[in-house]
């Protein structure tokens, strides 16, 4: 298995490990309810370097970037980052990813680890704009620094005003204890808890990962796993690609025409496909739900009508840690997709009942 720059130190820490695309990654340290609970009322940093990073760099990277994703990187200003998706020649998402514009001519791609290589290669074989195209995936490591009391850690550790970027907008800087200048600190996150995410060369890790921790003591700061991670991602409604998305699922079956737009100039990949299926509907639609029974849904459960015909699946699922509830997401047919509809969520062959709802699901 990969390591990280922080391997040895969740180790030694006692975390559970476990492969993670390919990566020796930490599941959970003190437990996932009281990570969770703790990056929801103070801060948590996760170690996310196994994510990938490509860099598309040169005159035509903008034109290369406008039709390989479902967003329209043209209205994308220096120094703000865009939620988008890769999509493929049938409407799928081959990945969703964040856009960094960089530079002018410049641009970081953020993928998800699982798909370094598919993403790569899908990005080289149809380079027809011949962009510049790199893959600094082993080069790059990242810490997401989450929840309420992320920012006051952090700017112990840099002169720059943390207030002074936006949600979904990033500064390059120093941190100091590091003696690395060029570090992105991007107010991004997995979490709705609030907080950043920060892109450095991995043999600063251990000094960064040291003054992060010395910084928040005061705040009670605590390392998390992936198990949190993904109970507050769910928590808050957001997308896990390979459960949720993959090639198959279109955006706008999976919710997310809000990230696909048909500007009247850009002709981007399988551009009629999602065009038709936003005007004349879809077969499926991911929707939020809650039990109102109890019970835990599971990825890959059936959701069925009160005549126990399927209509749809269960694509992520969990015990709210917060609502203390059943939370999910799921493909629903989409006359069962409208809110408040009541379904069933078929738990070792019990139809629990459920109903159709709009995250977030967290309460606090």
């Amino acid at each position: 298995m990969k390591k990280t720059p922080f391997t040895d130190i969740h180790i030694a820490l006692g975390a559970k490990m476990h492969e993670f695309a390919g990566y020796n990654m930490p599941i959970e340290y003190s437990g996932i309810i009281d990570e969770h609970m703790t990056v929801c009322t103070g801060v948590g940093v996760f170690d996310v370097s196994h994510m990938g990073e490509i860099w598309v760099k040169g005159p035509r990277a903008e034109a290369f970037l406008r039709r390989m994703m479902s967003n329209d990187v043209a209205s994308l200003e220096i120094g703000k980052a865009q939620y988008s998706a890769i999509i493929n020649n049938q409407g799928g998402i081959v990945d969703d990813v964040i856009v960094y514009h960089y530079e002018p001519e410049k641009y970081l791609i953020v993928v998800n680890a699982s798909n370094i290589e598919k993403d790569w290669k899908w990005f080289t074989e149809n380079n027809k704009e011949a962009a510049d195209l790199e893959n600094a995936s082993d080069n790059m490591a990242q810490l997401a620094i989450q929840g309420p009391k992320a920012l006051a850690t952090l700017q112990k550790l840099t002169k720059i005003d943390l207030t002074k970027i936006p949600y979904y907008t990033f500064a390059i800087g120093s941190l100091e204890g590091s003696g690395l200048d060029n570090v992105i600190i991007s107010n991004t996150g997995y979490t709705g808890a609030g907080g950043f995410e920060i892109y450095f060369y991995p043999q600063y890790g251990v000094e960064i990962w040291k003054a992060l921790f010395e910084a928040g003591e005061e705040f009670g700061i605590k390392p998390i796993g992936l198990g949190a991670r993904d109970t507050l991602r769910l928590e808050m409604g957001f997308c896990l690609y390979g459960n949720d998305l993959d090639d198959t699922t279109t955006p706008i079956e999976a919710g997310l025409g809000w990230i696909t737009k048909f500007t009247e100039e850009r002709d981007f990949t399988a551009r009629a496909i999602l065009e038709k299926q936003k005007q004349e509907g879809v077969s499926r639609k991911l929707c939020g739900f809650h039990m109102l029974e109890r019970g835990i849904p599971r990825h890959g459960y059936d959701i069925v009508n009160d005549k126990d015909e399927k209509i749809g699946v269960v694509t992520s699922g969990t015990m709210s840690p917060t609502a203390k509830i059943g939370v999910g997401l799921g493909y629903v047919k989409p006359e069962y997709a409208a809110l408040g509809t009541p379904v069933f969520i078929k738990i070792r062959d019990k139809n629990l009942k459920a109903e159709i709802v709009k995250p977030p699901f967290r309460k606090l």
